[in-house]
């Protein structure tokens, strides 16, 4: 209908949301609010927002609105906190939307984690260093046992454990894992293996190789002495110098270094990975 000379609504979003307003909105209702009232939870769990699919999601938004609405809580200084959704409300304000539709949810520090975890794993918008921290947060800084955590995400307790190692990989590895270059395969297979240094000097092949996680679980298990040091790893001890030097070499040549002394000298064991990682590890050691 016209009248006026303006359009009157029919069902659209306004029609069809509860009449809660944007300054008195209800617990569990549905408000339009202002993109600009809208912040960020610094401790979501999705910390990397993909911009060309973000662009495609803001086209979409731009065509056919919001679909579903953001989760958010009030804050005491005015305005609200995105619970879960920070990706809709990302994509809305690219699109140029002045207000989207919004769910007001009353929810600790806790509680507003979980539903930003579970929303994000049941979009399985997550990757998995981004799932690991999550996890890490809720057991160290909110105090779940690893049980209650697998209860509340649905997931098996053997699952947040392995989850959860992920955050024990060297920084790069991480990363890499982060940014994609570094499958969920990939990192398992890292983890089984003994030390940072030869994690990250095999991740680096997988990068450079484009190795497939069966590839790389192939090299993981016919590395040489690859049984024998699973073994060794348990029973050698090395003295604080020992130590500090197998670090330190470790880090200089990142790949795995063992010593071994006796009582008139002894060896250094430098590990590779194929003849493209002992030209670097030359490299390193020439100096150039």
């Amino acid at each position: 209908m016209e009248k006026g000379g303006r359009k009157v609504l029919g069902k659209g979003l306004r029609a069809l949301i509860p009449q809660g307003t944007e300054s008195s909105p209800k617990e569990g209702g549905v408000i339009l609010c202002p993109v600009e009232k809208l912040r960020p939870n610094e401790d979501q769990p999705r910390q990397a927002f993909d911009e060309a699919k973000l662009r495609e999601l803001a086209e979409s938004i731009r065509a056919n609105g919001v679909m579903q609405p953001i989760l958010v809580r009030r804050l005491d200084g005015g305005g609200y906190q995105i619970i879960a959704g920070e990706r809709r409300w990302r994509a809305a304000r690219m699109a140029g939307l002045a207000a989207v539709p919004a769910m007001v949810k009353e929810a600790s520090g806790t509680r507003m984690l979980e539903l930003a975890l579970i929303e994000n794993l049941q979009r399985e918008d997550l990757n998995p260093l981004e799932e690991a921290e999550a996890y890490r947060q809720l057991v160290e800084e909110h105090g779940l046992t690893q049980e209650e955590l697998s209860a509340r995400v649905g997931k098996q307790r053997s699952t947040v454990a392995n989850t959860l190692r992920l955050l024990k990989l060297p920084e790069e590895v991480r990363r890499m894992l982060l940014t994609g270059e570094l499958s969920m395969g990939h990192a398992r297979a890292l983890l089984s293996l003994g030390s940072a240094a030869e994690q990250l000097a095999l991740a680096r092949r997988i990068v450079s190789g484009k190795l497939s996680v069966r590839s790389t679980e192939d090299t993981v298990r016919s590395r040489p002495g690859a049984a024998a040091a699973k073994k060794s790893s348990k029973t050698r001890r090395y003295g604080p110098a020992e130590q500090r030097l197998v670090e330190e070499l470790q880090r200089r040549l990142a790949t795995k270094v063992e010593i071994s002394s006796r009582r008139r000298g002894g060896k250094i064991v430098i590990h590779y990975f194929g003849l493209e990682e002992l030209d670097r590890v030359v490299n390193v050691i020439l100096g150039n």
